[in-house]
Protein backbone atom coordinates (compact mmCIF):
# COMPACT_ATOMS: atom_id res chain seq x y z
CA UNK A 1 0.00 0.00 0.00
CA UNK A 2 1.20 3.48 -1.13
CA UNK A 3 1.22 6.61 1.70
CA UNK A 4 3.05 9.36 -0.04
CA UNK A 5 -0.10 12.09 0.24
CA UNK A 6 0.78 14.70 2.20
CA UNK A 7 -2.13 15.55 4.93
CA UNK A 8 -4.47 18.68 4.49
CA UNK A 9 -3.18 21.76 5.05
CA UNK A 10 -4.13 24.08 7.96
CA UNK A 11 -5.88 26.36 4.59
CA UNK A 12 -7.62 23.51 3.33
CA UNK A 13 -8.97 22.58 6.46
CA UNK A 14 -9.64 26.59 7.53
CA UNK A 15 -11.62 26.96 4.06
CA UNK A 16 -13.93 23.65 4.77
CA UNK A 17 -14.70 24.82 7.87
CA UNK A 18 -15.50 28.18 7.15
CA UNK A 19 -18.04 26.51 3.83
CA UNK A 20 -19.93 24.77 5.84
CA UNK A 21 -20.17 26.93 9.13
CA UNK A 22 -21.63 29.16 6.07
CA UNK A 23 -23.99 26.30 4.65
CA UNK A 24 -25.05 25.24 8.12
CA UNK A 25 -25.20 28.63 10.08
CA UNK A 26 -23.12 26.63 13.27
CA UNK A 27 -19.65 25.18 13.51
CA UNK A 28 -19.32 21.47 12.59
CA UNK A 29 -17.13 19.18 13.27
CA UNK A 30 -14.57 17.82 11.01
CA UNK A 31 -12.69 14.21 11.51
CA UNK A 32 -9.54 13.40 9.85
CA UNK A 33 -9.10 9.80 8.31
CA UNK A 34 -7.50 7.88 6.15
CA UNK A 35 -9.17 6.02 3.01
CA UNK A 36 -7.90 3.10 0.89
CA UNK A 37 -8.41 4.18 -2.46
CA UNK A 38 -7.72 2.45 -5.40
CA UNK A 39 -6.24 5.34 -8.07
CA UNK A 40 -5.44 3.66 -11.40
CA UNK A 41 -7.35 1.66 -13.42
CA UNK A 42 -4.25 -0.24 -14.42
CA UNK A 43 -3.24 -1.51 -10.94
CA UNK A 44 -5.09 -3.51 -7.74
CA UNK A 45 -2.50 -1.36 -5.50
CA UNK A 46 -4.67 0.67 -2.53
CA UNK A 47 -2.96 4.15 -1.47
CA UNK A 48 -3.86 5.58 1.62
CA UNK A 49 -5.87 8.48 1.51
CA UNK A 50 -6.21 11.50 3.47
CA UNK A 51 -9.84 12.20 4.00
CA UNK A 52 -12.15 14.60 5.71
CA UNK A 53 -15.14 13.20 6.97
CA UNK A 54 -18.18 14.92 8.75
CA UNK A 55 -22.56 14.45 9.22
CA UNK A 56 -25.00 17.01 9.07
CA UNK A 57 -29.06 16.60 8.96
CA UNK A 58 -28.55 12.60 8.23
CA UNK A 59 -25.92 12.89 5.44
CA UNK A 60 -22.63 11.54 5.68
CA UNK A 61 -19.59 13.66 3.48
CA UNK A 62 -16.32 12.67 2.64
CA UNK A 63 -13.44 14.74 0.89
CA UNK A 64 -10.13 12.70 -0.08
CA UNK A 65 -7.17 13.83 -1.29
CA UNK A 66 -5.35 11.75 -3.78
CA UNK A 67 -2.72 14.07 -5.02
CA UNK A 68 -1.18 17.25 -3.61
CA UNK A 69 -4.01 19.14 -5.18
CA UNK A 70 -6.38 16.31 -6.77
CA UNK A 71 -9.36 15.32 -4.69
CA UNK A 72 -12.26 12.94 -5.31
CA UNK A 73 -15.85 13.42 -3.16
CA UNK A 74 -18.92 11.84 -1.79
CA UNK A 75 -21.68 12.39 0.01
CA UNK A 76 -23.88 9.51 1.04
CA UNK A 77 -27.03 7.89 3.37
CA UNK A 78 -26.41 4.07 3.92
CA UNK A 79 -23.79 2.12 1.98
CA UNK A 80 -26.44 1.54 -0.69
CA UNK A 81 -27.52 5.40 -0.90
CA UNK A 82 -23.68 7.12 -2.31
CA UNK A 83 -23.52 9.89 -4.37
CA UNK A 84 -21.03 11.91 -5.61
CA UNK A 85 -20.99 15.34 -7.75
CA UNK A 86 -20.85 14.11 -11.52
CA UNK A 87 -16.76 14.90 -11.85
CA UNK A 88 -14.25 12.19 -11.31
CA UNK A 89 -12.07 14.60 -9.55
CA UNK A 90 -11.49 18.25 -8.94
CA UNK A 91 -8.20 20.62 -8.62
CA UNK A 92 -8.89 22.81 -6.12
CA UNK A 93 -10.39 21.95 -2.44
CA UNK A 94 -12.95 24.88 -2.51
CA UNK A 95 -14.30 23.53 -5.97
CA UNK A 96 -14.95 20.16 -4.22
CA UNK A 97 -16.69 21.20 -1.39
CA UNK A 98 -18.63 23.67 -2.89
CA UNK A 99 -19.72 20.97 -5.36
CA UNK A 100 -20.43 18.56 -3.21
CA UNK A 101 -22.34 20.79 -0.95
CA UNK A 102 -24.56 22.13 -4.06
CA UNK A 103 -24.83 18.11 -5.22
CA UNK A 104 -26.72 17.21 -1.96
CA UNK A 105 -28.63 20.38 -1.58
CA UNK A 106 -30.20 19.64 -4.88
CA UNK A 107 -30.20 15.76 -4.31
CA UNK A 108 -32.38 16.54 -0.73
CA UNK A 109 -34.52 18.63 -3.04
CA UNK A 110 -35.40 15.99 -5.32
CA UNK A 111 -36.13 13.38 -2.67
CA UNK A 112 -38.42 15.29 -0.78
Amino acid sequence: MQNQISDFTENQLSYVSKLLTQRYSKSVDLQLADSELQLGIESDELSLCPTIYWTERGVHFVVSKVEEEKFLCQFFYSATEQFGTGHDSYDDIEKCVSALLQAQSDHSESRA
